[in-house]
This record gives structure tokens, C-alpha cells and sequence, in this order.
């Protein structure tokens, strides 16, 4: 089957510079704008990607659907294409744990779907800079023809689908896991008065240090993404028979960060270790979140997908547990 269309879900700052690279191919790109935001669809006209209103007519005429969200909401929106009958190849490519994965890929063999595991390393693959898609499982090869020329360089791997994500999350385990944790112990030295005497130390035997426990400001605006990866990363652990505890810190750390979400600028350090002392933002729950927490997760699972910090407090919880069942 000659793979030529593709259905973009959602074009984010990742995905609009993927959905650039397929049309920068030859590929027709098309996406639905129902009930996404302005800031969507400005990156996704930027792209030069198709609009086509709603999901249905989108994965009405897509060879491939490229699933690029937020971690929260990657099973939401497996379910939500899979309950349209799409057919063709559905390639998630999100950060979430090998156990999420193999679940998701349930779900869309079980509708005829074809279903291809991915894992990108590496920032948006804008002009003149080039990334990484691990692929694996299903038509890992047939997917990774379609990127072959383009600025994310696409690596297929030999095992079945939950390859690519492990590789991601152990990737991401180390780069995100250690800049939240550099971060937190600039924090507590300064809380104890003892930064000056730690940077010095650093420098005279960890020089790289100083440098890479500041990165943190540079994506305290992105952090929100994070929590659901790091927890994602944490299951992964636990699954392994390894403890969770690192990466369920880290996720807690870029809770505290969510403040910063979307900011023009980049925070100084002394604010972002602020934000941690501080703790997340408390919200008042809304008068139907208990009866909602108590309800099958069958009908949890159906919840259409949506974006947003709120979503991944909601969603956390139940989300760790249901990658702890087999």
C-alpha cells in the first residue's frame, strides 16, 4: 500500500516541524482543527499542513496518522481513532512507557489498524537542525522511507513495538530526569547557604556542572509536558522490577514549574528554585472530580482527549496504575 497521505493529531511545536518535514517529502499533511486552539492552528498553517475541519474527514483520506501529544493523552486519542475505523497505519510517537505502548497497539490491531511504535530524540526538526524517530514494530521500515531525506532522521529498530518507546524513555530518563535533578539541588543549596560554596566545588572538580544546573530555565516553559513523560519513565522502572522514585520526583519538580508554562521569556534560576520550594499551585477541585475519580475505567478511557496541565493532575494517578495491570 503506497503510503502518501498523512493525518497530523495535533500539530504542537514537535509536530508542526515533523509535518514540515513530510510536506518538504512530497506527502500530503492534513489535520483537524475541531476544538484545537489558536496557537495550533497558527503553527500548523506556519507548516503549511491541511486543514480539514474535523478528525473524521482527516483520517477519512490518511494513509498514516502521526500521533504527536502530550503523554497524558496519548491512549485517549489511540481510542478516539480506532472508534473512527481507521485502517491504515497509526504511528504513535509519544513519550510514554514500552507497557502504554503495547496497550495502545492493542487497541488499534483490534480495530484493523497497523500499528507502528516511535520515539523521537531531539528537538523540533526545524531548518538546520536534524532529530531522531526510533521506529519499531508493524511497518517500522514502510514508516521509515517516508522520513528518509528529511530533517528527522528515522532509525528502525529490530524489535516488536515497544522498542522505540524504551529506548526514548531511557534516553529522556537521564537528560530530563537530570536536569530536574541539578536543578533541585541548586535549589537546596541555596536553601541551606551553601550555593557559592557548591558552585565553586563544581567547578574545580564537576566544571560542566554550573552550566548544565541552569538548563532548567531554558524549558521551565515546556516543563508541563514533562510530568507525564517522567511519570511515564517511572512506570517503566517499576515494570523493570527498578524503583520509580527518581522520575516521580522529577515529575513532581515540573509540576512546580507549571507557572512558567508558555512564557515569552525564559525565567531566572532563582525563580524557577523558588517555584520548587514553593510546591504546585494548589486549585480547588471541581464539584464533580470525586464521582468522575470513582468511575469504571472503561468510561474513563473514552474521555475525549484534551490538553492542558489540569489534565494531567486529573489523570496521573490513574494512569500509573492501569500500566501496573498486565
Amino acid at each position: 500500500m503506497a503510503l502518501k497521505t498523512v493525518a497530523l493529531l495535533h500539530p504542537g511545536e514537535m509536530g508542526a516541524a515533523i509535518g514540515a518535514c513530510l510536506r518538504g517529502r512530497g506527502l500530503r499533511v492534513v489535520w483537524a482543527s475541531a476544538g484545537r486552539s489558536a496557537a495550533t492552528r497558527f503553527r500548523a498553517n506556519a507548516a503549511g499542513l491541511e486543514d480539514l475541519g474535523a478528525l473524521e474527514r482527516a483520517l477519512g483520506v490518511a494513509d498514516i496518522v502521526l500521533s504527536v501529544c502530550p503523554p497524558h493523552g496519548a491512549f485517549a486519542l489511540a481510542r478516539e481513532v480506532a472508534g473512527h475505523g481507521f485502517k491504515g497505519v497509526y504511528v504513535d510517537a509519544n513519550a510514554i512507557s514500552p507497557a502504554t505502548v503495547r496497550n495502545i497497539g492493542r487497541v488499534l490491531e483490534a480495530a484493523e489498524a497497523t500499528f507502528v511504535d516511535g520515539g523521537i530524540i531531539g528537538p523540533p526538526p526545524v531548518p538546520g537542525v536534524s532529530s531522531r524517530i526510533y521506529l519499531s514494530g508493524g511497518r517500522a521500515r514502510d514508516i521509515a522511507v517516508v522520513f528518509a531525506g528529511s530533517n528527522l532522521e528515522a532509525i528502525p529498530l529490530e524489535g516488536a513495538a515497544g522498542a522505540a518507546s524504551a529506548l526514548k524513555a531511557c534516553y529522556a530518563a537521564w537528560t530530563k530526569g537530570t536536569t530536574a535533578l541539578l536543578a533541585a539541588i541548586r535549589a537546596l543549596a541555596t536553601h541551606e547557604g551553601v550555593e557559592a560554596a557548591l558552585l565553586e566545588e563544581w567547578r574545580r572538580s564537576q566544571p560542566e556542572l554550573p552550566k548544565r544546573s541552569e538548563a532548567v530555565t531554558v524549558q521551565a516553559r515546556k516543563a508541563w509536558r514533562w510530568i507525564g513523560e517522567m511519570e511515564e519513565i517511572a512506570a517503566s522502572f517499576e515494570a523493570a522490577g527498578l524503583p520509580a522514585g527518581f522520575h516521580l520526583a522529577a515529575a513532581e519538580l515540573y509540576r512546580r514549574l507549571e507557572g512558567f508554562k508558555d512564557g515569552t521569556a525564559a525565567p531566572a534560576l532563582v525563580e524557577v528554585t523558588a517555584a520548587f520550594r514553593r510546591g504546585a499551585p494548589r486549585r480547588k477541585a471541581a464539584s464533580g472530580d470525586r464521582r468522575r475519580s470513582s468511575a469504571p475505567r472503561a468510561q474513563e478511557e473514552t474521555t475525549r482527549f484534551k490538553f492542558g496541565t489540569a489534565a494531567i493532575k486529573r489523570d496521573a494517578a490513574k494512569r500509573l496504575r492501569s500500566l501496573k495491570r498486565p
